[in-house]
């Protein structure tokens, strides 16, 4: 049995105490002492119970019993009330008080979790992978949260600026949060081989973060490290983060900073609070009108103490684009000009940041109807972080306006293994629909839009999509209930309305879709 806590793995079957990939010494005795508190750490222990179980009844002394206690505390760093992790009862005994984690090396279950680990699904990428764990908010408030994420963002972003490195996006890793897991079960549902996960502690201006990364197949810790500064710091803290990580998965990579694309958010910490604040509403499960427009609401809050913000006026670009992609916007001209106003601008301040160039991309190729300079913007962006899922997804759609299907296909599925448990899937899972739909492939068409239409809600256009591919392959009676949900919803729409709102640039994939529509029955 491995039990795992803080930075420690207690292995009983190799009798070895672990912190990171360091060996602990230890007597056989203090061993035994832990072992006996951490398998019976849901009840507090007597002294006459450990002397029977740890000196088989010996006769002991107060002061024997003190120093063993001692070197145990000394082994697994508990230092003192801060940290405690075997807590003293007066008069009653002993108990350990640590989170743990139990992992049964022969079955490879993790009871301490419930859950039960099989074979990783996807493939390991043939670099370094990793994926970052939420990191547990320690500060007591639920509504510093936001500032843990943030922090947890920052260091995601900075890795995927490393172009040896293969980085899970930020949504799939957040997608366990909240929830118990065991970290090798994760790397195989992610498809990786290292995890990062860590802790926050923020407490007036004052803020500790520590990390742990773990080998995924073996569970084994392979580095942990404590972080303290003020806030002021932060930016410092996530770069000394980040650089430790790399260095740790790729020793081979000399000791150097990781070189920045952009500038630092913002000088103003509030600013970069309410930054903060509107990328927890943007990636609120789930993701509805409501959270957008919160979104919205904060970042425009940031950028009023930021006017010169790059990277709020992009996420506030492409959030109105996603108020006009769903549908939600009751004035879709006036939410275009908006979104594509707000991206022009935060690339007139910042041309360097990959997730500027990629949100203002997106923002202008969809709202801007222009597809071509929305892809170099893009693709300029990909250029420096190789990992942004969002990124490869968007240029996938702007390759189906274009008619390139198949670069279109290849892109959502590369987004999609990049971030395969992200909460914007549907992204990816649209532009799949749509390429298979004007390649000709209808039954896949239709499986990816319904998928999408399930994680997304309300997007008329892949119940377009979805009522064309269904009568172009002959099955009205499936086309039907969907068109007239699409009437319900959008109950104007005739086929000339909504053929000047096609974004598509070839005359045959419009004919395609309109085709479809007219033989489902939409009126002209």
């Amino acid at each position: 049995m491995r039990y795992l806590f803080e930075h420690y793995a207690f292995d009983t079957d190799r009798r070895e105490l672990r912190r990171g990939p360091d060996v602990v010494p230890t007597t056989p005795q203090v061993f035994d002492l832990l072992d006996y508190l951490i398998r019976n750490r849901e009840r507090v222990v007597s002294k006459d119970d450990l002397v029977n179980a740890i000196w088989r009844g010996r006769s002991v002394s107060d002061a024997a019993l003190a120093t063993r206690l001692n070197a145990a505390r000394s082994a697994i760093g508990d230092t003192g009330e801060e940290r405690r992790l075997i807590k003293t009862l007066p008069r009653k005994g002993f108990r350990f008080i640590g989170t743990v984690r139990e992992v049964n090396q022969a079955s490879g279950a993790s009871s301490g979790r419930g859950v039960e680990l099989t074979e990783a699904a996807l493939a390991l990428p043939d670099k370094p992978s990793i994926a970052v764990l939420p990191f547990e908010n320690m500060s007591g408030d639920l509504l510093q949260d936001y500032f843990a994420d943030g922090v947890v963002e920052e260091i995601i972003t900075s890795l995927s600026r490393k172009k040896g490195l293969f980085v899970i996006a930020r949504s799939s890793s957040f997608s366990y949060k909240g929830k118990q897991y065991d970290v090798r079960q994760v790397a195989g549902e992610l498809g990786v081989r290292y995890v990062l996960e860590g802790s926050l502690r923020k407490a007036g201006n004052k803020i500790r973060v520590t990390g742990e990364l773990i080998e995924g197949v073996s569970g084994i810790h392979l580095w942990a490290n404590r972080f303290e500064g003020s806030l002021e710091d932060i930016f410092d803290l996530q770069d000394r983060i980040t650089s430790d990580v790399v260095n740790a998965i790729d020793p081979e990579v000399q000791r150097a900073e990781i070189a920045r694309s952009r500038q630092k958010p913002a000088s103003d910490l509030n600013a970069y609070d309410y930054f903060l604040r509107a990328i927890s509403a943007h990636h609120a499960e789930p993701i509805t009108k409501a959270s957008t427009l919160e979104a919205r609401r904060l970042w425009k809050r940031a950028l009023e103490i930021e006017p010169e913000y790059a990277l709020a006026l992009a996420h506030f670009a492409a959030a109105s684009t996603r108020l006009n992609a769903n549908g939600w916007s009751d004035d879709r001209t006036t939410t275009a000009i908006e979104a594509v106003g707000a991206a022009r601008r935060a690339l007139s301040i910042d041309r360097t940041d990959p997730d500027v160039l990629v949100r203002a991309g997106w923002t202008i190729g969809s709202q801007g109807r222009l597809p071509e300079e929305g892809l170099s913007l893009i693709d300029q962006g990909l250029s420096l972080d190789t990992n942004h899922a969002l990124g490869w997804a968007w240029s996938g759609f702007l390759h189906v306006y274009l008619g390139s299907h198949d670069v279109a296909l290849n892109r959502a599925q590369y987004a999609l293994r990049l971030s395969p448990r992200d909460t914007q899937r549907h992204i990816m899972f649209a532009a799949m629909a749509h390429a298979f739909f004007f390649s000709g492939e209808f039954e896949k068409a239709v499986s990816f839009a319904e998928e999408t239409i399930k994680l997304a809600f309300n997007e008329p256009f892949l119940r377009r999509l979805t009522i064309s591919a269904h009568a172009l392959r002959g099955r009205m009676t499936e086309a039907q209930p969907v068109l007239e949900q699409l009437l319900l919803t959008e109950p104007a729409a005739t086929i000339s309305k909504l053929a000047k709102m096609m974004p598509y640039h070839r005359p045959k994939d419009r004919a395609r879709l309109v085709d479809g529509l007219r033989l489902a029955g939409l009126p002209e």
